[in-house]
């Protein structure tokens, strides 16, 4: 009924639009992995189960919170409604303070305390992340 170049073509075709749509599910699928949330504590301290995927946790770094052992530094996150505990093993950036503004990403354990394997501080005194900004209510 069909000649062998109609045929060709057709299998041609078959071919590219199944390696379009393959490619595009690997590329989304890779992107899917590497996405990381940005919480507040707040928004932490009201999930109602704790996930165990890679997050950004942003706020202020609490004044009188850091405490820096070893290569080990503890300090706390907050929004000025909710706290959490950080634990980040490095080296910190230079930006980071007291009363500053920072995100950390890494895991957390539990609604009171996430382990940082990143830590983002802000670029200079007038600067702050837009979420972080958001979260915080300022304008």
């Amino acid at each position: 009924m069909y000649g062998r170049k109609v045929k060709l073509r057709f299998l041609f075709i078959i071919i590219i639009l199944i390696t379009l749509i393959l490619t595009t599910f690997l590329i989304l699928k890779s992107l899917e992995e590497n996405v990381v949330y940005f919480q507040s504590p707040s928004e932490i301290k009201s999930l109602t189960e704790i996930d165990k995927s890679k997050i950004r946790i942003g706020g202020m770094v609490k004044k009188n919170s850091i405490s820096i052992n070893s290569n080990e530094v503890n300090f706390i996150i907050t929004d000025f409604k909710n706290e959490i505990n950080v634990i980040y093993s490095g080296a910190v950036p230079n930006l980071f303070a007291e009363e500053k503004g920072v995100v950390a990403e890494g895991f957390l354990k539990d609604r009171n305390f996430f382990s940082a394997t990143k830590i983002l501080a802000k670029h200079d005194e007038n600067y702050m992340p837009p979420e972080v900004k958001e979260a915080l209510g300022e304008k």
